[in-house]
């Protein structure tokens, strides 16, 4: 039977990934089972972190053993886990949330704390990299068939859930849940919301004065230097500056409640009248 697929995530770079790769190749998974997802989520960052977990890992077949590794608490209190899904995979990571949204969007089923079931090809080396000692390790024997319930005890794992937007009488209420590397500010905010003919948005972020915005299908569109919303690849409004950084601009990142109102496009001259007139009968 061939392994099943290992996928990568983590705040801790390239050097500390390869670690985990290596310890991954060393227990028996084939580089070519090997998938790295990210290694630069922001630093301790376990929301967005858990966010963008969900949206890398989601669409992912479900022989995978999907490995997370966003992790302040390691060395202290914090459990390790692995979580066994309803749709098939199985996550590995601290026990801190980051795993929550994916396992909640999966299905979870159930948990084990990691560190009591076989014993790992190599000894724990200090108290700072569980992701190299521990899941990594934990993650190939996955992999290679052993059950999650031969890892560890039964656990009731940390939830955590993403902050919900919601709808108001001219527009929503949400939260910015991600800046990406190009300065994007990414809201909880449905871009699906946002109604047909839809040109401008008031945008309001934290205790900021709102101001008007174009309602952009592109990048392109915005013009450079330009602030604007779009509908983002995620499926959620965007605030972005064309060929700039909407986070410097608006002076906005991470946990920043934005409140959205949007205009619809006017009917042209004559055409609301036109469309009044009541239709003679026959």
């Amino acid at each position: 039977m061939r392994p099943r697929l290992v996928t990568l995530a983590s705040d801790v770079g390239a050097a500390y990934a390869a670690q985990m790769k290596a310890a991954l190749i060393r227990d028996g998974v084939p580089p070519s089972r090997i998938v790295d997802l990210a290694h630069d989520l922001p630093a301790h960052g376990i929301r967005e972190g858990a966010f963008l977990l969900r949206e890398m890992a989601r669409s992912f077949p479900p022989f995978c053993v999907h490995v997370a590794v966003v992790d302040p608490g390691v060395g202290g209190r914090r459990r390790a886990i692995v979580i066994e899904t309803r749709r098939g995979p199985f996550l590995v990571g601290p026990d801190n949330g980051v795993l929550a949204p994916l396992a909640d969007e999966l299905g979870a089923r159930r948990a084990f704390a990691l560190g009591a079931g076989p014993r790992r090809s190599v000894d724990r080396v200090g108290t700072t990299f569980d992701g190299r000692d521990l899941f990594a390790p934990a993650a190939a024997l996955l992999a290679r068939g052993v059950r999650p319930s031969a890892l560890g005890p039964p656990v009731t794992p940390t939830s955590l859930a993403l902050p919900r937007p919601a709808r108001t009488a001219d527009g929503a209420r949400g939260e910015v849940l991600h800046v990406d590397r190009f300065g994007n500010l990414i809201t909880n905010v449905p871009s699906a919301w946002v109604g047909p003919g839809t040109v401008s948005l008031g945008v309001a972020l934290g205790r900021s004065r709102a101001r008007r915005v174009p309602w952009a299908t592109s990048y392109e569109s915005l013009g450079r230097g330009t602030v604007g919303a779009l509908g983002s690849s995620f499926g959620l409004v965007e605030l972005a500056v064309g060929e700039g950084r909407a986070s410097d601009r608006l002076r906005a990142g991470v946990g920043a409640r934005v409140r959205l109102r949007w205009r619809r496009r006017r009917a042209p001259r004559g055409e609301k009248a036109k469309s009044a007139r009541p239709r003679k009968a026959g």
